[in-house]
């Protein structure tokens, strides 16, 4: 499981900076345009993944206690990475949605977000790089 968590925050981060990559490496926009399509329902993964983490790691408070700065980065990259995937899932994410209200409130939520997508795309990779790092060294 921490696999495929490293393996995914660590995608959706990349996709978090991709306007930096594509700034400094003009030539990767076609490699992220490849990935356009399919960058919406990724979101809305990464965002029902992070509540999920959200809500799996308040029910393990018992890790805390074994394992605290574990359990405050799997906690941290969780919200990051709803916050990440909601920022990215938007456009999908209305298609669901009926009441115009509704859509609203989650396009000023997203507005708000939208500032410091390239800090959480950094802040998931590190988060990604140090649970890797923490499962090949402590062999969790």
């Amino acid at each position: 499981m921490l696999y495929g968590r490293f393996i995914w925050w660590l995608v959706l981060g990349i996709l978090g900076i991709s306007n930096l990559i594509i700034a400094k490496k003009p030539n990767a926009k076609e490699l992220f345009d490849k990935v356009a399509p399919m960058q919406g329902w990724f979101g809305v993964v990464s965002a029902l993944w992070g509540a999920w983490g959200i809500i799996d790691g308040l029910l393990n408070m018992e890790v805390l206690s074994i394992l605290p700065i574990f359990w405050i980065v799997w906690v941290a990259g969780s919200a990051v990475c709803l916050c990440l995937g909601a920022l990215m899932g938007v456009g999908v994410m209305k298609s669901f949605v009926k009441g115009a209200a509704a859509a609203e409130k989650l396009t000023g939520t997203v507005s708000k977000l939208a500032p410091f997508q390239a800090i959480f795309g950094f802040i998931l990779i590190g988060a990604a790089v140090f649970l890797f790092l923490d499962f090949q060294i402590l062999h969790l």
